[in-house]
């Protein structure tokens, strides 16, 4: 079919003010933020460094984080044995350049946010406390509050740039697009500020670079565990700028998220698997009433697999049964244990009427992370000059098809360290031209597009995917960027930067033709190394999404084997 090309440059015709800053963060979560702080030092006197964030600083999704980080921190572990774990988790799709990047500075970075002020837990023997989540043969996950880790390293994270001058935050402001010279580089972004006095409206930032970290897509589906300002407006900026990007259909499906009932939208709660990690057991119902355990024989670690292959089984019993939700048993745990380790969950699972102490927690999977976005090497670079990205909006290559859990706010810090070791060194030089003028955005479409569009995501895109399906989802987003806006604000731009990003993970999703990772295919059930060993690149092309397969080379591909899981090869 004749597509309709997405909603085009987001920027406005004559920006109501303009300021300049050497660095643009966009995004303020643990990515953004310890790029911002280690860019501080190494730009040198006199740079500025401006960090963007669409809410408050804390509103994305690094506070939301539960179980905590991973890194060879623990005794008889080494960045070898993390290697292979996450390795094994990509199923075939990982950068191995990048796993050995991250696991082999992780250690250090964690103990550089420590000393920034970062308080995790420790045992009583005041060694540092880890803990063990699916897809991990050890112990290496440190957290802190129990089930608080996010939470807290946004505390230490923003109490230190409190005490950088250098470092100036724009809140609430919602990145548009960037300015390109006339070489195709990066000469600046346009923002949509809100309720901040002078700086109300639209504006524009003169800069040398830009670091992407502005999060996830979540918001793509009507059911997540991202914050209301996942938008994919990172992903969706970089793509208009002339970016690539890369395995979008690569999105992890938590697998146990605390199931509300059939009408229930937006971010739900989290049931972390540091739950399943302290010896909590999925079951198809109380077993007491004949309910049992159903990941047992499905993998070798059982109910602490790999976060795809739990979520897989617990689509199947769904269906299998008929029933919207299995359940999570930790009741054996005891008050004291819950009340101690997971005080966040048990507060929030009660706040939901459901006592984890004493009751099951009805969980089903739903859309967590983004193991795709914007490509970039192994230092951040992407194919747009002076534009980087780090954490969720990127892809680093470190997660390949299935992220292993608690590697995400790992690589946040690793690759944004990594940014900030080069970026001095290839600041462009000042646009000399004037920030050009450009006609009023078109292409945005109506207001009321978002749910139509989560919908049609959740239903054709979301866990269990099939060509038919895919091809309907096509055709209603299509339908959907036909709209045109009546009204031109944020949530015009959120929402085209919805429809943008929905429209490229279904076309990169129809083009893989098999089943990987996070990525399943029911008209595919099978992976297939032969044919899909490598990545889907996509790119605009006047204005619509195009995806091309690129082969990986063979000695890029580990030599390690999916985990199997109960009826599939």
């Amino acid at each position: 079919m004749t597509r309709t090309p997405l909603p085009g440059r987001l920027r406005a015709p004559e920006p109501g003010w303009t300021i300049a800053a050497d660095v643009v963060v966009v995004g303020s979560g643990i990515a953004g933020l310890t790029a911002a702080l280690r860019l501080k030092d190494r730009l040198g006197a006199g740079a500025r460094v401006l960090v963007v964030t669409k809410d408050r600083l804390a509103a994305g999704s690094t506070q939301w984080a539960q179980g905590g980080i991973a890194a060879a921190l623990g005794p008889g572990d080494s960045p070898a044995e993390h290697e292979l774990d996450t390795l094994v988790a990509g199923a075939g799709a990982c950068d191995p350049a990048a796993v050995r990047a991250l696991v082999t500075e992780g250690p250090d970075a964690v103990r550089e946010l420590i000393a920034l002020g970062a308080t995790f837990d420790h045992d009583p023997d005041g060694e540092l406390s880890l803990t063990r989540e699916g897809g991990h043969h050890r112990d290496r996950i440190a957290h802190a509050g129990g089930d608080a880790t996010g939470a807290e390293i946004q505390r230490a994270l923003i109490a230190a740039v409190g005490r950088a001058p250098e470092i100036e935050i724009v809140k609430r402001a919602l990145a548009l697009d960037l300015l390109l010279d006339a070489d195709g580089g990066v000469a600046g972004l346009t923002l949509h500020v809100l309720g901040e006095g002078q700086r109300d409206g639209v504006g524009a930032v003169r800069c040398r670079a830009v670091v992407l970290a502005s999060g996830g897509l979540g918001q793509v589906f009507s059911q997540t565990t991202n914050p209301a300002v996942s938008t994919g407006d990172g992903m969706a900026l970089a793509l208009r700028a002339g970016a690539t990007l890369r395995d979008l259909e690569f999105v992890q499906f938590h697998p146990t998220v605390m199931w509300l009932g059939p009408d229930s939208h937006g971010q739900q709660p989290l049931i972390s698997e540091a739950v399943r990690g302290e010896g909590a057991v999925l079951v198809d119902g109380p077993p007491e009433d004949g309910g049992r355990r159903f990941m047992q024989g499905v993998h070798e670690l059982a109910d602490l697999a790999p976060r795809d292959v739990v979520a897989k089984a617990i689509m199947r019993r769904m269906i299998e049964t008929g029933r919207p939700h299995m359940w999570l048993d930790a009741r054996h745990l005891g008050a004291a244990f819950w009340e101690r380790r997971f005080p966040t969950i048990l507060a929030t699972a009660r706040s939901h009427g459901v006592d984890p102490v004493t009751q099951l927690i009805p969980v089903a999977p739903a859309c967590h992370y983004a193991s795709g976005g914007v490509r970039t090497d192994l230092w951040g670079r992407t194919d747009v000059p002076g534009l980087y990205a780090t954490g969720e909006v990127a892809c680093s290559g470190v997660h390949g098809a299935n992220r292993l859990a608690s590697n995400s706010l790992l690589e946040g810090l690793v690759f944004s360290r990594r940014i900030a070791d080069v970026l001095p060194d290839e600041l462009r030089p000042w646009a000399s031209e004037p920030l050009p003028d450009d006609p009023r955005p078109a292409g945005l479409v109506a207001g009321g597009v978002r749910d139509a569009l989560q919908a049609t995501m959740s239903a054709r895109v979301g866990v269990l995917r099939s060509r038919a399906g895919l091809d309907a989802a096509a055709t209603e987003l299509d339908a959907l960027a036909g709209a045109p806006a009546e009204v031109v604000d944020v949530h015009a731009w959120e929402d085209a930067n919805l429809l943008t990003v929905a429209s490229a993970l279904t076309v990169a999703a129809t083009l893989r033709e098999e089943t990987r990772g996070s990525h399943w295919r029911e008209d595919f059930p099978e992976r297939d190394d032969a044919g899909f060993a490598g990545h889907v690149d996509l790119v605009l092309r006047d204005g619509v999404p195009a995806a091309a397969f690129s082969a990986a080379p063979a000695s890029d591909r580990p030599a390690v084997a999916e985990p199997v899981v109960a009826g599939e090869r």
